[in-house]
């Protein structure tokens, strides 16, 4: 698993608190209103899209969700 303290320092303070809110709301599996896309050639791995904030993670029936990436949108945000 990745160091996510140290990638989360790359974010503002604002951004933070919006990746804490859909990091709950991942852990819950409460995607409703949210913008979830699985992405293709994947198997469960979905994107979570909030503004330039995306949160790649891997969502299997029993288990509990896997954070995968958090990043800005770029042009490699989703090469896995």
């Amino acid at each position: 698993m990745k160091n996510f303290e140290r990638e989360l320092k790359k974010f503002s303070q604002k951004e933070i608190r919006r990746i804490e809110f859909l990091l709950r709301k991942i852990i819950v599996k409460n995607f409703k209103g949210l913008d979830l896309k699985k992405l293709k050639g994947l198997k469960n791995i979905f994107r979570l899209r909030k503004g330039r904030i995306r949160v790649i993670f891997s969502l299997e029936d029993k288990k509990e969700p896997r954070i995968l990436a958090i990043e800005r949108k770029s042009d490699t945000t989703y090469n896995l």
